[in-house]
């Protein structure tokens, strides 16, 4: 079983202003779809609420809330206290693959935890105000694709896709330095 984040994120690290993300990148969207379609999607519930409500729960993919409310109710997911349930719900179902999906508390208790084997990231071409931020991610990752996109008429920032993957200790040990 394999948890990845995924994430757009400016060159200053951050991910959202205000409750939304800010800039528009239609591909970005695309790449996102794609690539969590048909696995768990698990948001904090302060994300899940600021997704509109036509949208909600995504479609093509079970959804998890994860929020420490006792009574919490999220028409169309599953509501979890913790992302360690929200991950047991997940392996109970079979997923491969699930995703902590855009809210700074999620992607930090992820990190923090050591849940996180992959990394889908966005990297946005651009210094972006904002007021929720994404992990500073150390050296224990390596990246294995890269797909570049200048800007166009559809997309104000230059962005590249990045898949990272998480170092064994083993590899992250430098030859010589023992």
């Amino acid at each position: 079983m394999i948890v990845s984040a995924i994430a757009a994120v400016s060159e200053n690290q951050v991910i959202g202003r205000d409750g939304d993300l800010p800039w528009h990148l239609p591909d970005d969207m695309k790449f996102f779809q794609r690539t969590t379609m048909g696995h768990h999607v698990i948001a904090g519930r302060k994300n899940w609420e600021s997704i509109p409500l036509k949208y909600r729960p995504l479609k093509g993919r079970p959804n998890i809330v994860v929020t420490r409310s006792l009574h919490y109710d999220a028409p169309g997911a599953a509501v979890a206290r913790s992302l360690e349930e929200a991950s047991g719900d997940r392996a109970k179902a079979g997923d491969e693959e699930a995703f902590p999906d855009r809210g700074g508390q999620i992607y930090r208790d992820a990190f923090s935890k050591g849940l996180v084997d992959r990394v889908y990231l966005t990297r946005v071409h651009a210094e972006i105000p904002g007021d929720t931020s994404f992990p500073v991610l150390d050296a224990a990752w390596r990246e294995v694709w890269r797909e570049e996109h200048p800007p166009d008429e559809r997309h104000a920032h230059a962005f590249t896709f990045l898949l990272l993957e998480k170092m064994s200790l083993d590899e992250r040990i430098k030859p010589g330095s023992r």
